[in-house]
């Protein structure tokens, strides 16, 4: 395991010698059933991982029982229902099981807290019954201690000042409609990030006027800055990520618009669609490589192939570009060849290569405009196109979309669904909201809808928040994670297509 190849461990794992683990002395035990659940949790066996970690637990005690309790937990809670709701072999895994059923069953905090009372007084002596894992004891206090008091952290000067108007529309109409609606709505004091001194200076003030989280920052250095500290005095949503990989505190949710998500979400439904060998054309610059290393990532992590990859250039070198990607150059070469050597003339089409399922695409409308083209005059217009948001305006602009005639992209439910009332109320006062602006006033409604919730959703990894961004979960990393819709450009309208299998 230390190599990360899983299945190679949980080859050598099924070597005969090991087949009577529990005729090995105590210490080896445990470590066998550890490596066990770590190889087959890094090989999205959660299951089977949760199983070896009951084998473990009576060898443990103190500490290690309470963080193995709490690793079962974890395992269980990022499963479908309907696998929660399969009989397990195992009488203990089968407490576990109907544990994190009974909770995801459930919707609000408060309905979590009576399943998991119930369950508590049906399983007495169920180990988690005896000691509830730390995300369910967490669970407990968010229901004890209801949300009375939010600080939007904003910058109102600068360069993000626009940005941030927007997301705080959206934010306080959100926070309107629930008061219209005769839900607990919690109070609103909104700080003015780009005066403040210091983060420390912020949070005791915040701490002062009775905030119990924070929404913000926008700024990335902000970000960072938090993400640097140990702890942080409030739980706090940023609007915005630290670096990747950068460790953060346990305090500290981490929310935006990244276009990482869209490309993973392009190769999740690209799998779903069978597709298996693709090509990328993404920008040059660092958002490109973002962009690509997120797809890259998730589609070769998924058994998918990526044959090639291309910068998107200015569109006199588009063309060239895109003849490479196809090997075009290679076919007419070929046909010049045959024709020197038969002599006369010989009718011959270029033909591309063969082995290309489908082509991911992240590029601004205009360089979408030229792609789709392009492609058909390079023989390749029936490749099928999928991209991020990016190429979507939402202006209407009728020429505009048959240029990008069959390209499927990914899109906030904002921009797709213009009938929900809230998205009507707020494009009805701000009617910028109706264009790609509204991914922002998206963001604000759905960090309104975040805030009560994020330790839920921490606590059951599993659970989503269905936002105007996109369906919303929280990772390991405490980033919220955005899975979107799809449409499709057709006949200069846009499509709505079928949400991807999950």
């Amino acid at each position: 395991m230390s190599r990360n190849q899983p299945k190679a461990a949980l080859t050598a794992l099924a070597h005969p010698s090991l087949q009577r683990v529990a005729e090995l002395p105590a210490e080896q035990q445990a470590r066998t059933y550890s490596v066990h659940a770590a190889a087959l949790e890094a090989d999205g066996q959660a299951l089977a991982a949760a199983q070896q970690r009951v084998l473990l637990a009576p060898l443990l005690s103190g500490q290690a029982a309470s963080a193995n309790n709490d690793a079962i937990w974890a395992l269980v809670a990022s499963l479908p229902a309907e696998q929660l709701q399969q009989p397990a072999n195992d009488q203990m895994l089968s407490g576990w099981t109907s544990l994190a059923f009974a909770v995801k069953s459930a919707g609000t905090l408060e309905q979590q807290q009576a399943a998991i009372e119930a369950w508590v007084k049906q399983h007495p002596d169920h180990p988690a019954a005896l000691q509830l894992p730390q995300a369910l004891t967490k669970l407990k206090e968010l229901a004890s201690q209801p949300l009375t008091k939010i600080a939007l952290l904003l910058p109102q000067e600068g360069p993000l000042a626009g940005v941030a108007r927007a997301l705080r529309d959206g934010f306080m109409a959100a926070h309107f409609q629930a008061q219209q609606a005769g839900q607990p709505a919690p109070a609103v004091q909104v700080f003015d990030s780009s005066r403040i001194g210091s983060l420390d200076d912020f949070y005791r003030q915040a701490q002062a006027a009775g905030v119990q989280l924070v929404i913000g920052p926008l700024e990335k250095p902000l970000v960072k800055q938090m993400a640097a500290k140990p702890q942080l005095p409030i739980t706090t949503l940023a609007l915005n990520y630290a670096d990747a990989g950068q460790k953060a505190p346990p305090q500290l949710f981490q929310f935006g618009l990244a276009a990482e998500d869209e490309a993973r979400e392009v190769a999740r439904r690209a799998r779903a669609d069978g597709m298996v060998r693709a090509v990328a054309l993404v920008p040059s610059g660092e958002w490109g490589d973002r962009v690509l290393a997120a797809f890259r990532q998730d589609w070769e992590g998924n058994g998918g192939t990526l044959l090639a990859a291309e910068r998107i250039a200015q569109p006199v070198a588009l063309a060239q570009q895109i003849a490479d990607l196809f090997q075009l150059r290679q076919s007419e070469g070929r046909a010049k060849s045959l024709q020197s050597t038969v002599g006369g003339s010989i009718a011959a089409q270029p033909s591309r290569r063969q082995d290309i399922d489908f082509i991911f695409l992240a590029s601004t409308p205009q360089q979408a405009q030229q792609i789709k083209p392009t492609l058909n005059f390079q023989y390749a217009g029936d490749v099928p196109v999928y991209a991020t948001s990016n190429l979507y305006s939402a202006s209407g602009d009728v020429n505009q979309y048959n240029d990008m005639n069959g390209i499927r992209f990914c899109e906030t439910p904002w921009l797709l669904d213009t009938s929900n009332s809230l998205r009507q109320q707020v494009v009805q006062q701000w009617p910028q909201a109706a264009g790609s602006l509204g991914r922002l006033y998206a963001m604000g409604v759905d960090a309104y809808s975040l805030a009560p919730r994020l330790g839920q959703l921490k606590a059951l990894p599993d659970n989503r928040v269905m936002g105007l961004s996109g369906s919303l979960s929280i990772n390991a990393n405490q980033r919220v994670e955005r899975q979107l819709p799809w449409a499709e450009f057709a006949g200069g309208q846009i499509k709505r297509l079928p949400d991807t299998a999950r």
